[in-house]
């Protein structure tokens, strides 16, 4: 097959303006859905008694409710055209799935951290997840309009002029690029922004595996054993679990050593040899049940303690892996194993990704993946944050996805020549951020009658911890 010149790839980008203008990018589209329904949908296979908490924690604020409902929006971008420039995307990318870590060389990095909705999609269904969010954030903060606007014109004007710098770069450039916080704390324009940077490192320095030890386990002299601290920490078969009688007796005649046994053969085929070489320095401790973010609340996720002949630890974390909503909205090519999907997703997104990466399926077929639960992780705190440093998120944000997508895709000359140097597509954008934060809002209000009405029950943290005297 005859490469095509860069010429012509441009002329593909700006031919998919005549399929989708740019400035069709402000549509929200006639939205006749009920979001309880499709809410209800993305509830079914979850545990049953941790689903009260996921609506408890979605019912915090607008903000809290749009980062749990990755479906509505999934659904609702795909009644409206897209730009036919397709490729892997991370399907969640709102603010709060970005964040710091350390690389294999323990350099620290920032970028995307959550796949569990990667799919291939338009990649402007990214952008959109990404500045919705950043509207919803604002009002939460209580900014003004102005400012929030401001602040979606920052992020994809950012991802607008990397995504042209990107189209410049050869493919190996392109696969080494990585957004260490060095690099971050020379493009913090202010001292302030620098001073931020700076604290993030030596905080993501602290968190380690050890430091995570002293903190959720206990020895007795031979191992280690991990605290039960409900709802968030439990042991399944234990005196705080929270599986019905119904889901434990699944389990209760089972061996978890020998269940986990049969996984961890499985994952350790998904990983390189050399990784196979360091997993086996290890020996399983403790295994408990581990309550995830505010979407993923009620899936599977368990917390896998293992130590090697000093006694170091390592945490390993086991999550389920469902269908994406991208997938379920958009014909993406199916995947066979939804745990292999979000790692192949998160190793074509990622500058780098963690080492311990892989994927198997568990008892009653459920399908996982399994990654380190904590390695010099850090998120923002964006309640915290001043305009200032915000628009300075805002920028990173768009920096990350525009190196996200030029690396999964190989398209960066495309989507730059689709995009162009103007502020057309960034200001549409604006529009569609606006309008959806009301449409966020609007189905809030829904889903807080839903659950005053006792239509759907939901429960906080704090009122099921109040369950359990631990």
């Amino acid at each position: 097959m005859k490469a095509s010149t860069i010429a012509e790839r441009e002329a593909r980008g700006r031919a998919a303006r005549e399929h989708s203008k740019r400035s069709s990018h402000r549509a929200v589209g006639e939205l006749h859905r009920n979001p309880i329904e499709l809410l209800k949908q993305s509830s079914e296979g979850r545990v049953e008694n941790l689903v009260p908490l996921r609506y408890g924690r979605m019912a915090a604020s607008p903000f809290t409710f749009f980062r749990g409902t990755a479906i509505l929006q999934a659904h609702d971008l795909s009644k409206v055209h897209d730009s036919g420039l397709t490729m892997p995307i991370c399907g969640d990318g709102h603010l709060m799935n970005f964040g710091g870590f350390a690389t294999p060389e323990r350099q620290l990095v920032f970028d995307l951290n959550d796949f569990d909705e990667v799919s291939v999609g338009p990649f402007e269904w990214d952008l959109k997840r990404l500045t919705a969010s950043l509207v919803v954030a604002a009002r939460h903060m209580r900014l003004s309009r102005g400012t929030a606007e401001s602040l979606v014109m920052t992020a994809v004007r950012e991802y607008r002029d990397r995504m042209a710098q990107y189209a410049q770069c050869g493919a190996l450039e392109l696969w080494y690029d990585r957004i260490t916080f060095d690099r971050m704390a020379e493009t913090a324009l202010t001292p302030e922004r620098r001073r931020t940077v700076r604290r993030g490192m030596e905080k993501a320095a602290s968190r380690t595996h050890e430091s995570l030890l002293e903190k959720m386990a206990v020895h007795d002299g031979e191992h280690w054993t991990i605290r039960d601290a409900p709802p968030a920490l439990f042991h399944v078969l234990g005196a705080n679990t929270l599986f019905t009688p119904e889901e434990t007796e699944m389990y209760r005649g089972a061996n978890w050593r020998k269940l986990l046994e049969r996984m961890w053969g499985e994952y350790l085929k998904t990983m390189s040899h050399d990784r196979r070489e360091l997993l086996d320095h290890f020996t399983v401790q403790d295994i408990v049940f581990k309550v995830v973010g505010v979407g993923s609340v009620g899936t599977r996720c368990m917390v896998v303690l293992l130590v090697d002949h000093m006694g170091k630890p390592l945490f390993v974390q086991l999550k389920e892996a469902r269908p994406s909503v991208i997938a379920r909205f958009h014909k993406s090519p199916p995947f066979a194993h939804e745990g292999e999907r979000v790692v192949q997703g998160q190793r074509m997104l990622q500058a780098t990704s963690d080492i311990f990466l892989g994927w198997a399926t568990g008892p009653l077929g459920r399908q996982f993946y399994f990654r380190q639960l904590r390695d010099m992780k850090l998120s923002a705190n964006i309640e915290l944050f001043d305009n200032d440093l915000l628009d300075g998120y805002a920028r990173l944000c768009g920096w990350i996805m525009a190196r996200a997508h030029a690396k999964a895709s190989g398209q960066a000359i495309e989507v730059s020549a689709y995009i162009g140097r103007g502020d057309q597509f960034a200001e549409a954008l604006t529009g569609y951020a606006t309008s959806y934060a009301d449409q966020v809002e609007r189905d809030y209000e829904v889903f807080l009658k839903a659950c005053r009405s006792g239509e759907l029950h939901a429960r906080t943290d704090e009122d099921m911890a109040a369950d359990f005297r631990v």
